[in-house]
């Protein structure tokens, strides 16, 4: 196996720092340093690009994306045992590597990082999906990031990639497909991970439109497809009653049929409904 860098293999500094993984901070290790590079090699080019990573852990992830050129690296860590492994990275990394230990909902990486910021991270599990969102809806468009490259549980990842019809398909494809391109870049097996998750992982990037791919009000959109997606076996027509009193209406309006589902309508006609309730 070929080294990425200079420094101990991740399975020695887990054991010199006593690192193991705490199911309360929804913590999975990748120890293959060969993967995690590959992973990084998936944001693209990173060497005149900042890279926000969530959740580093020992520091896999961080070490590839240094090795993969970032100009430098804000990494986001709850967990305080990880700062004496970051400081250690950011020795053999002059200049390129910052940390803050804390809650990544709590920071604001344009204080740390300039732009063009990419973000790639290995996500808990336990925060990954409420990250997500927060990236797709930003007060204005384009956002701070210009792509996303996350590991996810493989149940999360075909959500943001899903057509309509299938099983998957909801909110979180809608809100990801209506700003971003998104692709599964690579799957991973719960075996590469230590201690091994109950499911299958997938590596997701999302590459951030300049503008959405239709014309809607961002909270009237995210208002119609929560409500519709809330409860997916009944016709939109019961389900968005609370959207607007004449509902029916503004359904035909948008050419959605009152007694189709949720789960059948496309990106386009969503759009189109939301113009069609945004117009009062």
């Amino acid at each position: 196996m070929a080294q990425i860098d200079t420094l101990p293999p991740l399975a020695d500094v887990i054991a010199e720092n006593q690192l193991s993984a705490k199911k309360s901070l929804g913590q999975n290790f990748l120890l293959d340093l060969n993967l995690t590079a590959k992973i990084a090699r998936q944001a693209g080019s990173l060497t005149d690009c900042d890279v926000l990573e969530i959740g580093p852990g020992p520091g896999g992830l961080t070490r590839g994306l240094l090795a993969e050129g970032a100009r430098r690296v804000l990494a986001i860590e709850k967990d305080p045992r990880c700062g004496p492994v970051l400081d250690q990275i950011s020795a053999a990394y002059p200049d390129r590597l910052s940390y803050v230990i804390g809650d990544a909902l709590d920071v604001n990486p344009l204080e740390h990082l300039t732009p063009p910021i990419r973000i790639a991270a290995n996500l808990p599990y336990n925060v990954g999906t409420e990250l997500l969102v927060r990236w797709l809806t930003p007060p204005e468009w384009p956002p701070f990031w210009s792509s996303l490259t996350l590991m996810f549980q493989r149940e999360v990842a075909m959500r943001i990639v899903a057509e309509p019809g299938s099983k998957a398909y909801g909110r979180l494809a809608i809100l990801a497909q209506w700003r971003a391109d998104t692709r599964i870049a690579m799957s991973l097996p719960p075996e590469a991970f230590t201690p091994a998750p109950k499911v299958h992982s997938a590596v997701v990037h999302l590459t951030a439109l300049p503008k959405p791919r239709f014309e809607a009000d961002a909270k009237v959109l995210s208002r119609v497809v929560a409500a519709g997606f809330n409860q997916r076996r009944k016709m939109l027509r019961a389900s968005l009653k609370g959207v607007a009193p004449d509902i029916e209406d503004r359904l035909i309006a948008a050419g959605i049929k009152p007694t189709e589902r949720a789960e059948t309508v496309g990106l386009e006609q969503f759009c189109a409904l939301a113009r069609a309730v945004a117009a009062g």
